[in-house]
């Protein structure tokens, strides 16, 4: 593999990776979102990504959560219905949790095969000056 080939995949990467991060952080800031129960839940995004027949990965589309969320008893809430449910997210935390991390890992190792590849191509230009 050359290394222009390992930036060319690295990128795709890198944004793919950034597309991930993005739509985790919004599930996470709204795991607590309640909505009232005559409406839709905050849907969770899920990425799905698809690899490329040349290498690298590309962001094929996106899958949401079911809409009728988790019913849950919060009578206190200025949202709540008559018998005091409120309509939350249907999301592990854990899950999230865990692939934030997933995605962050492979963003850095991302960030490190564009670093490994400059550096090549650095030190294959510096053959010529010496």
């Amino acid at each position: 593999m050359s290394a222009f080939e390992a930036l060319r995949i690295a990128n795709t990467a890198l944004g793919a990776h950034q597309v991930w991060i993005d739509a985790l952080a919004g599930n996470i800031a709204n795991a607590n979102t309640a909505k009232p129960t005559s409406g839709a839940a905050f849907q969770a995004t899920h990425v799905v990504m698809a690899g490329r027949p040349d290498g690298g990965v590309d962001v094929a589309g996106f899958a949401t959560t079911d809409p009728q969320g988790v019913m849950v008893h919060d009578p206190n809430s200025p949202l709540a219905d008559a018998e005091g449910y409120v309509r939350m997210p249907a999301m592990d935390m854990a899950s999230e949790m865990s692939q934030l991390v997933m995605a962050q890992r492979g963003y850095q190792a991302s960030v490190q095969v564009t670093k490994t590849a400059q550096d090549t191509y650095s030190a294959a230009l510096q053959i010529g000056n010496r």
